[in-house]
């Protein structure tokens, strides 16, 4: 069936490669923090479990496993742990506190001494109606005779009478812990497979979820670079466009005019394009900070703004303070587009066409067209290359700059041993460079007529 659609079996054949690629570089992070012998939840709860209590410690640690899909969970979701066993293979039995809603069961027990004979103690008699119990006798004195008293009523001398507790003897009674026999277990949960971990791990990275971060924890990795992607793109964008467009534009008019501004340009265009982006971002610090002091040499914005909104002010710093990051980027970008744009416009130019379209008069505007639309078209695969290294000396540009996009979360992240968020920067990276590379794949087939005409004739 795609026979008869060639485009789109090419487009689906990339996409296939492209996203099996994809696949590798997750395998690949999944695997290398899981190589040595802690893993992500014990990297954790080494900083994270500082201060609380052995069960607080645990809660935390099974919520953990669970988030980044490493144990093993019933039907109920609950983590499971393997019981022990003694020398005979016999599962271990203990006794613990029965608990009935979250609270520990008591239970009234008669206490006896070692003999098992059983302790009594005396107390106050009480009625049916639980009152204590009290009896009528007489008072004596010193010599043990009744003591007498006058009768108000009666007027006549009568013993006199006091209330007394009736005391009885009672078994002693204490409040004691029911306790049940529950198999014990480990102490350690039960791992899941690798093969589980990878397939969750697979599941949460198409989810978005990128684990969280060990350096600031319990931050997920998603909510650091979705602060500092913004700032990335800000480096990257506009020196990307701007670099690709008036590079061609440059190296094509260079090649068609030649005479003095290609003497000029073109070496100048070479030097620029075999420095390195952090070198000429150190240059451009050494001089125009240090030195002369016209723009700041680190940050994003100035530190006297405590919250970054869109008014005026905010803007005009963040743009005082963005014209190093992007000027120790954009004239090197833009040097190897037009290097490579030149060398594909003189080649053209020595074409035969070309030869033909100036022998048959065509208008000069015409026949740059052409020049420039052939030349392009090799430049289109160099864009996708020129956007991975762009995105590696942005890192680079960032970290020298102190920019907080994601080079600086991935400095941040390897000084504090943060692998997670290294991960996630990485994987970040890498899927950008792959949608590029495919986007450029699939525009070079849509531009290209060698590409159409091969696809049509059969060609992969």
């Amino acid at each position: 069936m795609l026979k008869q659609y060639p485009m789109l079996r090419y487009v689906l054949q990339k996409a296939f490669w492209y996203l099996l690629t994809f696949v590798v570089a997750v395998a690949i992070n999944f695997t290398l923090p899981r190589m040595g012998e802690n893993n992500p939840v014990d990297i954790i709860m080494g900083k994270a479990a500082q201060g609380l209590s052995p069960e607080q410690a645990k809660l935390k640690k099974e919520t953990l496993l669970k988030a980044f899909g490493m144990a093993e969970l019933d039907d109920q979701g609950n983590v499971i742990y393997d019981p022990e066993v003694d020398e005979n293979g016999q599962v271990k039995m203990v006794k613990v506190p029965k608990k009935e809603n979250g609270a520990v069961v008591l239970k009234t027990v008669k206490v006896t001494d070692a003999e098992g004979n059983p302790v009594m103690e005396e107390r106050q008699k009480l009625d049916e109606q639980g009152n204590p119990v009290f009896e009528e006798k007489p008072v004596l004195d010193e010599k043990g005779k009744p003591v007498m008293e006058k009768d108000p009523k009666t007027k006549k001398k009568v013993a006199k009478v006091e209330q007394v507790a009736v005391m009885e003897q009672f078994q002693v009674e204490r409040q004691d812990t029911v306790m049940i026999d529950t198999v014990l277990r480990k102490t350690d949960p039960r791992l899941a497979s690798g093969i589980s971990q990878f397939f969750v791990y697979i599941k949460n990275v198409f989810k978005g979820d990128l684990g969280l971060s060990y350096s600031q924890y319990p931050k997920p990795v998603t909510e650091i670079i979705k602060e500092s992607l913004p700032w990335t793109l800000a480096i990257q964008a506009p020196t990307i466009i701007l670099g690709w467009i008036v590079g061609n534009l440059l190296g094509a008019f260079a090649a068609y005019k030649r005479g003095i501004f290609d003497k000029v340009f073109f070496p100048c265009a070479m030097f620029l394009n075999g420095v390195p982006f952090f070198v000429f971002g150190m240059l451009l610090v050494a001089l125009f900070s240090i030195t002369l002091g016209w723009f700041p040499a680190m940050g994003a914005y100035s530190p006297d703004i405590p919250e970054l909104t869109f008014t005026w002010n905010n803007i005009k710093s963040v743009g005082y303070y963005y014209v190093l990051p992007f000027f120790s980027v954009f004239p090197i970008l833009l040097s190897g587009q037009a290097t490579g744009m030149r060398s594909m416009s003189i080649y053209e130019l020595g074409t035969d066409y070309m030869k033909y379209a100036k022998w048959l008069g065509l208008r000069e505007g015409k026949i740059i067209s052409y020049v420039f639309r052939n030349a392009m078209l090799p430049q289109l695969t160099g864009l996708a290359q020129s956007l991975g290294a762009m995105v590696g000396g942005a890192l680079i540009t960032e970290m020298i700059f102190s920019y907080p996009g994601l080079g600086m979360a991935m400095l941040t992240a390897i000084q504090q041993n943060d692998y997670a968020t290294i991960q996630g920067c990485t994987l970040m990276i890498s899927t950008c460079v792959l949608v590029a590379n495919f986007a450029v794949d699939v525009l070079i087939a849509i531009f290209d007529p060698r590409v159409k005409a091969g696809l049509q004739m059969g060609g992969k």
